[in-house]
């Protein structure tokens, strides 16, 4: 009989699935993803499995990486078995993750530090802005010059590889705690993103590690519920299972991974949950299939920490590097067994892993290490980091490391320059009524909300801190901070050019339930400036979408007495604004997490020192129950499998959902708006492929896949004017609809390009998109191909994804 299980979804009832079926009851469609499971098993539904991909594919050392894979080719002849498994094993030591060092051939080991945001274990290190502030920006020339400075840094203090970028979460549920390392809802600016941001990492000489691969899309249940009084295998409820289709894995959750394979990237680090049943640390037809063979990935996979939950299966499945190296869930005590370690040894000896399987595992480990010239004069770790790594302390450490590198040296150089302007151009203006912004120099200043003031408590933000700036999330995605200027530090600086007074007040329980009048000095201020935050963290997705802290009562509290209300946000990502269209509330900016210099950043929009151009990377909604996709939270059935997620919703994700559903928003995915005023004109379409069958050529696997997905077959551009007086920066973005031919489930529309350009007064100049192959078509689960459907196709170019000025249409298959 069908097993039932209830999915309690924020405290709401959501759905009820049963075997086979969807939320809707109707039958579920088998794909080439997944195959439809014997009716006699436990495992819910058809599209929650995956077919097997064995063996794990060897690399080939293709393009760039052919000198280095000889290289590592070399380097693995000379090793014993014992050292092969070192080599693949992860052990407690001064960094996050360590693979030992083998003297006798002059390999040093290797250091993997956290973060997507700054070098976490280390003193001394710049905290950059958080993924999804620097993909407000909408900038490639940005995203790579803060992949580069963070490159830098993490080679500096000894770091061989960053744990960095994200993309997974790609942002299916606004509720997901891990959204703010990621950068967008949009798997197109995710992939431009996570390209630009490992082709820094790796230009500065550090292992990039695009993670979490794939479908990690919550942080509830991510982990097996283990029995407290078993041993570390002894499970009581698996992990959640991500159940994705396969046109909904390759066009959404696959597409930016495809691009950082294209980068180059030297490894993926796999999640934590099960994939369509099976753990994504060992998904033969995601790692061996979808990454090694169709994406033509020459790097490594290494596990999310305590993400490994077998040995020959991970190994067969394509999983190269057990980190952190021990048994058991993140948190559990490190070095206690190992699914690899001596069981590799024993493995091989006993025939059951083939010594060739292993020889690949460290082949390529090694290749990106030569690749990147690792093996010549690289720094080497600083000690600081050992003082500072909680995870593996020196009391867990069972081999030697020697630390004699300069201990806490100064490695942020100039990077606050760059992260002060970053965080700048990543503030999004949502609403500027009455030209409240920028400031005139006000006389009178009002600083309402506990996010404005310095932050007392420590070097790294914790969800327990009332009070102080919030300028980066929680978990192994954080960063510890050197110093972090406050926005009420910045502003009172400011204030002096002026002569201005400022007042403050930070307590958000006072603000809320007190009438404001009688706090400020008798006198309405000239701007009341009300700071608000939202916190996140890896481990746990977010209860609610509001603000924290009474911050919707500390607004209202505020606007009832003060008429120019200008509201800022550092947050995560996505919140609710209920009093976005109150009268008094004249302006809103979206700051998210920007790192060091928060305060200098939004003072620097604030005066208009720096013209505001961020857009939003997701859609903020009229209310939080407009918001498809949300986590699964809770069961009311204690079986073993029994935490599944269905992405029943599949490509309709963010706005192709609202669009979809036709659903009216706050403010749209892709909006942003300026001191200044832009217009688009004069759109053109031009194909520059010969012809464009349906059918992409096959040609030989690259890095990225089928080398004819990347071909540019069409040119599009406008014209973008500067119809203001005041300088600044747009984003002109393009949209594809598809064909109607296309099967059934395409969203309305889909972001394709994007260009920040910057005009004078008065200036106008052109800006082209090129549009690749893979950019116009649909993945066809029938032939297992990416095809451009038959049929015509309208290109719309504008401000954003509902803002759309300029409307072209072409037909490139010709019939």
């Amino acid at each position: 009989m069908a097993r039932v299980a209830q999915f309690v979804v924020s405290g709401l009832l959501a759905a009820t699935v049963a075997n086979g079926q969807s939320f809707d009851g109707t039958s579920r469609s088998e794909d080439a993803f997944s195959y439809v499971q014997p009716e006699n098993t436990t495992i819910l539904g058809p599209y929650g499995h995956s077919p097997a991909v064995l063996p794990s594919p060897n690399a080939t050392g293709t393009g760039e990486w052919k000198e280095a894979y000889a290289k590592a080719q070399e380097f693995v002849a000379k090793l014993t078995i014992d050292e092969k498994a070192d080599m693949v094993t992860g052990q407690p030591g001064p960094c996050v993750g360590n693979i030992v060092a083998i003297p006798r051939l002059g390999f040093p080991g290797l250091c993997l530090q956290d973060g997507p945001l700054a070098i976490r274990v280390a003193d001394y290190a710049s905290v950059f802005a958080a993924g999804v502030t620097v993909a407000s920006t909408w900038d490639r020339d940005l995203l790579y010059e803060r992949g580069y400075a963070m490159g830098q840094e993490f080679k500096a203090k000894g770091a061989h590889v960053a744990l960095s970028p994200v993309a997974g979460p790609l942002g299916r549920s606004a509720y997901a705690g891990r959204n703010w390392e990621g950068f967008a809802a949009d798997p197109y600016l995710t992939g431009v993103a996570m390209e630009k941001t490992i082709r820094g990492h790796q230009d500065a000489g550090v292992q990039a590690t695009p993670k979490h691969f794939i479908g990690n899309e919550q942080e509830t249940q991510r982990n097996p519920t283990y029995n407290p009084n078993g041993t570390l295998t002894d499970v009581i409820q698996e992990a959640l299972s991500s159940n994705i289709d396969d046109r909904t894995m390759h066009e959404l959750y696959l597409w930016p991974f495809a691009n950082a394979v294209r980068a180059q990237a030297a490894s993926f680090m796999c999640a934590y949950q099960r994939l369509n049943g099976s753990y994504a640390c060992e998904n033969s037809k995601a790692l061996n299939g979808l990454l090694k063979e169709e994406l033509g990935f020459q790097g490594y996979v290494m596990s999310d920490w305590g993400g490994t939950h077998s040995g020959v299966s991970s190994i067969e499945g394509g999983l190269d590097m057990n980190m952190p190296g021990g048994l058991g869930a993140y948190g559990k005590t490190p070095g206690v067994g190992s699914f690899f370690g001596k069981n590799v040894t024993y493995a091989v000896n006993n025939g059951t892993v083939d010594e060739s399987r292993v020889d690949d595992m460290i082949i390529r480990i090694m290749t990106p290490y030569y690749w990147l010239g690792q093996d010549e004069d690289y720094p080497e770790v600083d000690p600081s980091s050992a003082d500072l790594n909680t995870f593996s302390p020196r009391s867990t450490w069972i081999r030697e490391f020697n630390l004699t590198g300069e201990r806490s040296r100064d490695v942020r150089g100039d990077h606050a320059e760059l992260i002060r302007k970053l965080a700048a151009e990543a503030t999004v203006l949502l609403k500027n009524e009455k030209q409240a912004l920028p400031l005139k120099a006000p006389k009178n200043i009002a600083i309402f909300g506990n996010d404005a003031g310095e932050n007392t408590m420590g070097a790294v933000n914790e969800a327990t801190f009332e009070f102080g700036n919030l300028a980066a999330g929680g978990g192994s995605g954080t960063g510890r901070f050197t110093y972090l200027v406050s926005p009420l530090e910045a502003i009172k600086t400011r204030a002096k050019e002026d002569d201005a007074l400022v007042q403050y007040f930070l307590n958000n329980t006072q603000i809320a339930t007190n009438n404001v009048t009688d706090l400020w000095v008798p006198a309405t201020p000239d701007a009341c400036l009300v700071f608000l935050k939202t916190w996140a963290e890896e481990g746990a997705d977010r209860e609610h979408l509001t603000v924290d802290y009474n911050g919707n009562e500390v607004v209202e509290s505020v606007a009832k007495s003060c008429n120019n209300t200008i509201v800022i946000t550092h947050s995560s990502g996505i919140n609710v604004l209920p009093w976005a269209n109150h009268p008094n509330v004249t302006a809103i900016l979206a700051a998210h997490y920007p790192g060091q210099e928060a305060g200098n950043s939004i003072v620097d929009v604030l005066y208009g020192d720096v013209n505001p151009a961020g857009h939003l990377p997701y859609t903020i909604a009229k209310n939080a129950t407009d918001y498809n996709a949300p986590p699964t939270t809770e069961l009311s059935t204690d079986g073993t499998h029994d935490w599944q997620s269905w992405f029943d919703e599949k490509l309709e994700i963010d706005y192709r959902y609202f669009d979809a559903k036709n659903i009216s928003v706050q403010y749209e995915f892709g909006f942003g708006l300026s001191y200044t005023t832009f217009s688009i004109s004069d759109i053109n379409a031009e194909q520059v492929a010969e012809s464009i069958p349906s059918i992409p050529e096959d040609q030989p696997i690259q890095p990225g896949g089928n080398p004819a997905l990347w071909e540019t077959i069409y040119n599009v551009t406008v014209a973008v004017t500067n119809s203001g007086d005041v300088k600044g920066a747009t984003v002109p973005q393009l949209y594809v609809t598809f064909p109607d031919s296309t099967p059934e489930g395409t969203p309305p529309k889909q972001l394709r390009g994007f260009e920040k350009v910057s005009l004078a007064p008065g200036e106008s100049r052109t800006v082209g998109f090129e549009l690749m192959r893979r950019d116009l078509s649909y993945w066809d689960i029938v032939s297992q191909k990416w095809l451009v459907p038959e049929g015509e196709f309208v290109l719309s170019v504008g401000f954003s994804s509902r803002d759309l000025k300029e409307v072209a249409k072409i037909t490139p298959v010709s019939v």
